[in-house]
């Protein structure tokens, strides 16, 4: 299994124009966007749900030949509508994580202001073909929680989505990726399948079913890096061990938590 290729597995946020400041960097226009998609496409890849790929990394279930998983973080506006239509138009399956606080009415979340989708519309997107998934209900540092905080953030989304959507919900992203052995253990005790982070690499099939790698796209991503990340180039592959600033920047998050408390994961 470890000689088999390396999957890329997509990490978006919105796809706008004219973004908030906070988001700008992690979204793409939806021009570019669409070629992206079109780039995906021409590589020969075949689009997956992250379910699939944890079948494949938890009980070896075959894969297509070139396979290729398409994620959408948060639940921004775009994503029920321009986003799952041009995902569809192109016969491509996704997954989204959404994160439930900044979707509930009445609800809030530590996200900064944005356009978002709303809870009822989670249907929706499984109209279009996209896995749902959950992405904590206020969008922490998850690996700076106390543990019954963390329990709290990783019960409640599921259970609001599964509520909504009449199913189980049975995989997870970590906000901005932060996770440490705590977090994926309290993922697989909250009955998740799979935990998402970021790592900006490829996953593999001895990837780690609770650190699955991904690829994140920023607003200076062209059409060219998602031809080489189609072609399996341009980045490393998954798993590694977590570098030295990786475990440094971890630790001065969590003193920085015990002074100012729970802090956005971005």
């Amino acid at each position: 299994m470890t000689s088999d290729p390396p999957v890329p597995v997509l990490l978006y946020h919105a796809v706008m124009d004219d973004p908030p400041a906070w988001i700008a960097e992690f979204t793409v226009t939806p021009r570019d966007f669409e070629a992206q998609l079109d780039a995906v496409v021409a590589g020969g890849r075949t689009a997956i749900p992250i379910s699939a790929l944890v079948d494949h990394l938890a009980g070896g279930a075959p894969l297509p030949p070139r396979p290729v998983v398409l994620t959408f973080d948060d639940g921004f506006a775009d994503l029920p509508r321009s986003t799952a239509a041009a995902l569809a138009a192109r016969g491509l399956p996704a997954t989204a994580y959404l994160t439930t606080g900044a979707i509930t009415p009445g609800r809030t979340s530590l996200l900064p202001p944005a356009p978002m989708m709303t809870l009822a519309q989670a249907g929706q997107l499984e109209a279009y073909g996209i896995e749902v998934g959950a992405h904590t209900v206020t969008h922490p540092q998850l690996d700076t929680l106390p543990a019954r905080a963390l329990r709290a953030e990783l019960h409640e989304s599921k259970a609001v989505l599964e509520d909504v959507l009449g199913h189980e919900v049975a995989h997870l992203a970590y906000p901005h990726g932060y996770n440490n052995r705590a977090v994926r253990r309290a993922a697989a005790a909250a009955g998740y399948a799979s935990a998402a982070a970021v790592r900006h690499a490829f996953s593999s099939a001895a990837d780690d079913t609770y650190r699955i790698a991904r690829l994140i796209l920023r607003r200076g991503h062209t059409v060219a890096d998602v031809e080489a990340w189609m072609r399996g180039e341009r980045a490393k592959v998954a798993p590694f061990p977590d570098a030295l600033p990786t475990v440094g920047w971890r630790l001065l998050r969590r003193a920085r938590a015990r002074v100012r408390g729970t802090e956005f994961a971005g």
